[in-house]
């Protein structure tokens, strides 16, 4: 009879489900020995991008059962009980893939196990977390050398969202990607359309498509794209869109004929290989795009300044703060975008993996026609293309940072059979 272990993943928003869960556990399910029964529990931890829909992401597209929502962590750190009163194995490990690495060490105390860090930029509470996989050498570098022991360079876990990826076919298809919470949709939606409207006129031939984040159903997405619903519809010449539906296709179709696919089967990767290129907001969505080389442009409008309320630590707190949340978010992003306009912060993943801008990001308040241009201006040009192309497949690294964890944490567990 094989012995029995419990892994529990400490995670929180969206973005760290996609890219670090997803692939640590499928990297576990494959590697997972014959002598070892595994149960696989998730608790997520509160977080500002979050968009309420964690747990059921969790359950129906990871295919976790045992999953705890952010409404019950700070409970559980406290005592150490979950809010269905979970029983635990003798045997286990504390997996952190995403929040404060400061909870691993508490909650793994609490129920006797061992840790397990990944690192993406740095690592901390070296005396208290037995294992930390990190992503560059740097990061074991900057630690103190008695613990430099306890890390393995494993690389890039979002570089493992795609191993394989497929050349992009003669089919020239634009995805659209405006975001998946809903202040971010209410810009994004009509800014998208607007955009895609503006190259329609001039490249008939071009396709579109809006692979749906599963935190957005497509009744949400036409009312965003409605005028009477958004009154951010007319600040984009009255972009206007309805839902057509017909089996299982789903486009929203504007007045003047332009179709955009809605495509609502996760992960999208197999799509979004096939894009010759991409529009998108920030976020982890930039790190999915980078790692299947897909060229994309990153936007982020700020005709709504109340958008953006995804900041970390104490200033998106603030921002999502109920009754005060509006306006303390409209002066943290009026005062965040003057500093990043001045600065030239980079917010997309594959340029902050480069250190420089290898896709563009424009900010403020764009003209869908203006960024229509410059997007023209790459499909045009098929070897600027292939350059963003070459370049993000540079950075990206080579996939088998799940892999090399997921062996960390069986290992770690097999050593105490």
């Amino acid at each position: 009879m094989p012995a029995t272990a419990d892994i529990l993943i400490l995670s929180n928003g969206p973005g760290e489900l996609t890219t670090w869960v997803r692939p640590v556990l499928d990297a576990l399910r494959r590697n997972r020995p014959d002598n070892l029964d595994i149960r696989i529990s998730l608790i997520l931890s509160p977080c500002p991008n979050a968009t309420g829909r964690e747990v059921d992401i969790a359950r129906s597209h990871l295919g976790i059962e045992r999953v705890q929502g952010p409404e019950h962590f700070w409970p559980f750190l406290l005592r150490g009980k979950t809010a269905q009163n979970w029983d635990w194995r003798d045997r286990g490990l504390v997996i952190f893939l995403g929040g404060d690495q400061a909870f691993t060490p508490i909650v793994a105390r609490r129920l006797g196990y061992q840790s397990l860090v990944y690192g993406e930029w740095d690592v901390r509470w070296w005396r208290w977390i037995d294992r930390f996989g990190v992503m560059k050498p740097e990061i074991v570098a900057r630690i103190p050398k008695k613990y430099a022991a306890k890390c393995t360079v494993i690389g890039d876990l979002m570089a493992d969202i795609s191993p394989n990826i497929p050349e992009t076919t003669g089919e020239e298809l634009i995805a659209l990607l405006p975001g998946s919470k809903a202040a971010k949709l209410v810009q994004g939606v009509p800014f998208t359309l607007a955009i895609a409207r503006s190259l329609r006129r001039r490249r008939p031939q071009t396709r579109f498509v809006i692979p749906v984040a599963p935190t957005v159903d497509l009744a949400t997405l036409a009312r965003l794209a409605d005028p009477r619903h958004n009154p951010l519809a007319d600040r984009f010449g009255g972009i206007s869109a309805n839902l057509l539906q017909e089996g299982d296709r789903a486009v929203l179709q504007t007045e003047d004929g332009l179709q955009v696919s809605l495509h609502t089967r996760t992960p999208a990767h197999d799509l979004l290989s096939r894009c010759r290129f991409a529009l998108t907001t920030i976020g982890a969505n930039t790190a999915e795009l980078g790692a299947l080389g897909v060229p994309m442009m990153v936007l982020l409008p700020s005709y709504q300044l109340d958008a953006m309320r995804a900041w970390d630590g104490i200033p998106g707190l603030l921002a999502n703060l109920p009754g005060v949340g509006t306006p303390l978010a409209k002066g943290i992003n009026a005062v965040a975008l003057w500093y990043l306009d001045r600065s030239h912060k980079l917010l997309a993943w594959p340029n902050i993996w480069a250190g420089e801008e290898i896709v563009p990001e424009l900010r403020g308040k764009l003209k869908p026609e203006i960024v229509a241009d410059r997007v023209l201006e790459y499909l045009e040009n098929p070897e600027s293309l292939q350059k963003m192309r070459d370049s993000l497949r540079e950075v990206r690294g080579a996939p088998g940072a799940a892999q090399k964890l997921a062996q960390i944490a069986i290992v770690m567990l097999s050593d105490r059979v």
